[in-house]
């Protein structure tokens, strides 16, 4: 059964893409209705598919010696990114609904949408690595598209291109991390390269790992490649909700915990993810104090959060890594879809133009406030129970200079959500804006989240037992939710971190009204605008790469006979390759 689950997983958002952009754009009721159909069609099979969780293949269709076997393993790591992926795929879709409403190319729009559904699902599930990258350069490219989709908005454009060009940074990391693991293995399969790890040599190993790090750190917008998410926000929000906060993002991270076992032996290997972790977190963390822009600061904060996340597998803490993940694909689709309705309803994303929104749109302060509380660590929402057992697993397994500054960074957290929460809802207004009603989708939506964000850490237990018993190569120990709620309740780091936590509301409340309203020093605008000094090494990445393309293009005729002899001859070359290795 586990098989047809998997294939209805990819297949539903797949046929629904194709059968929405048939339709046409002359009839948008039916396009919104049949997207959010076949995305909750998806979501409902990612949940049915939980009952039928292995650590075996659930298909296993054999491609030759050249590929090997295509395989979907629905192993609980698998599932239970592909359950994020489709349910809140399917929340940002519904929220379309009236996002969406009266925009033009709507049939583009959920093409990509649900195309990047089907293919995140196909991500996480492969067994094959081969076919990993295959759906992993898939999501670039809708999320390059989705980036640019007002394509008459130079912004819009600009930062779906530097996307695009920094994370196949990432996609050529993977590809070179999986051809040298065939070359050793002889094998594209996820499973060998984790249980014979130890027969590869040492240099190719390390080379396998760092490759696998490079290829994470561009996905997930980590350190040094973090400047391409907050450009990211030029696409629509229910899209940032969606592929830059809650799914293609955390790819990187399974990247990461998917091959821990495979990689923690490996020289330094762990202390570059720690490093990584820690330096992400932290200087997002300092952007977002000064962001003025609602996307850009919760982009921040995403690149923040997902810091935490890397920092908890470097650390050796799988569980709490994946645990993290799932409470901040709830809470943080709740604020991006929350903003979203904001700047729908009031026509600006620039904070400073904002203010008193709450008593006019109480509704959305209040779920707001929901999702603000979970990204601070407030108890009892979700995101504090797993940003606490992030770090007891810091405080036991990393450096003590690591656990200290992701204290600080919980701090921080709790200063800019505060900040950006006032900043918005609260205060006098600041200008006379018009405001449009929320839409009962958008409500729904919310609703939903909102609920996720108070509830989802009840299923630590359930989120334990499918990671312990499916992944025989991560040794996690089986854990119940009750036992993690004594474990952090009576742990002394606990009550540390939420001193730190209540230093930074209490800070916020002293000083940060007055500082969310002024200009920032100039020494801190000079540093969160440059990225710390890396948006100017991305920039010239960027534009080495696009230049390069335009002197290309001159290869391009647009004769048919010329194209046709060129992929002609690159598919000999291709054949004559694999004869003379013997691979046919």
């Amino acid at each position: 059964m586990a098989n047809i689950f998997i294939l209805l997983i990819i297949g539903f958002p797949w046929l629904g893409a194709l059968i929405v952009w048939l339709i046409g754009d002359a009839r948008p009721k039916i396009q919104h209705t049949f997207a959010v159909a076949f995305s909750l069609l998806s979501g409902i099979s990612s949940l049915i598919l939980l009952a039928f969780i292995n650590s075996q293949p659930a298909i296993d269709l054999s491609l030759g010696t050249s590929f090997g076997s295509l395989t979907f393993t629905p192993d609980g790591l698998a599932v239970s990114l592909t359950v994020i992926a489709t349910v809140v795929g399917s929340l940002a879709v519904l929220f379309s609904v009236d996002y969406m409403r009266g925009e033009a190319q709507l049939g583009r729009y959920y093409f990509m949408v649900l195309f990047f559904i089907g293919a995140m699902a196909g991500l996480v599930l492969s067994g094959n690595l081969l076919f990993t990258f295959f759906f992993w350069e898939i999501t670039a490219l809708c999320s390059y598209g989705l980036i640019s989709f007002y394509n008459d908005d130079p912004k819009a454009v600009a930062g779906g291109i530097k996307a695009l060009i920094i994370t196949q940074v990432g996609g050529v990391g993977l590809l070179a991390g999986a051809l040298i693991s065939y070359a050793n293995l002889g094998s594209f399969q996820i499973s060998e390269l984790l249980g014979r790890a130890d027969t590869i040599p040492t240099a190719a190993l390390s080379f396998i790992a760092f490759s696998f790090l490079i290829a994470a750190a561009a996905k997930s917008a980590q350190f040094p490649f973090h400047t391409w998410l907050p450009d990211a926000m030029e696409a629509p929000t229910p899209i940032s909700a969606l592929i830059h906060a809650a799914t293609m993002v955390n790819a990187g991270i399974y990247l990461l915990a998917r091959f821990y076992p495979a990689f923690e032996s490996v020289p330094g290997w762990k202390t570059a993810v720690i490093l990584v972790g820690v330096t992400s977190a932290l200087i997002t963390a300092f952007m977002a104090l000064t962001a003025t822009d609602l996307k850009r600061a919760l982009a921040y904060s995403t690149v923040s959060q997902l810091g935490y996340m890397v920092y908890a597998i470097g650390a050796g803490g799988v569980l709490a890594s994946q645990f993290h993940l799932f409470s901040h694909a709830v809470f943080k689709a709740l604020l991006f879809l929350t903003a979203g309705s904001v700047i729908h309803a009031v026509g600006t994303r620039d904070m400073r133009r904002m203010g008193g929104l709450g008593a006019k749109m109480p509704f959305a302060r209040n779920v707001f406030i929901i999702g603000a509380l979970a990204l601070a660590g407030i108890p009892i929402f979700n995101g504090f129970w797993s940003k606490e057992l992030i770090l007891e697993v810091g405080l036991e397994h990393s450096p003590m200079w690591a656990y200290a500054l992701m204290l600080l960074g919980a701090g921080l957290t709790a200063f800019y959500t505060f900040r950006m929460t006032w900043m918005v809802f609260f205060g006098t207004p600041r200008e006379a804006l018009h405001i449009h009603p929320i839409g009962i989708a958008m409500k729904i939506s919310l609703a939903v989240l909102s609920i996720g964000t108070f509830t989802t850490w009840l299923l630590f237990g359930g989120l334990n037992g499918i990671l312990s018993a499916s992944l025989p190569f991560h040794e996690i120990e089986a854990e119940s939710t009750l036992e993690m709620i004594k474990a952090i309740s009576f742990a002394p780091a606990t009550w540390f971190a939420l001193l730190v936590v209540t230093l930074g509301l209490g800070l916020f409340f002293a000083f940060g009204r007055k500082f969310a309203l002024s200009e920032s020093p100039a020494w801190l605008s000079t540093l969160t605008e440059s990225s710390f000094g890396f948006e100017p090494v991305n920039r010239f990445v960027v534009s080495l790469v696009s230049n390069s393309a335009e002197k290309l293009r001159a290869t391009q005729t647009g004769q048919l006979n010329w194209n046709i002899l060129a992929i002609v001859g690159a598919l000999l070359v291709v054949l004559a390759a694999l004869v003379w290795g013997g691979a046919l």
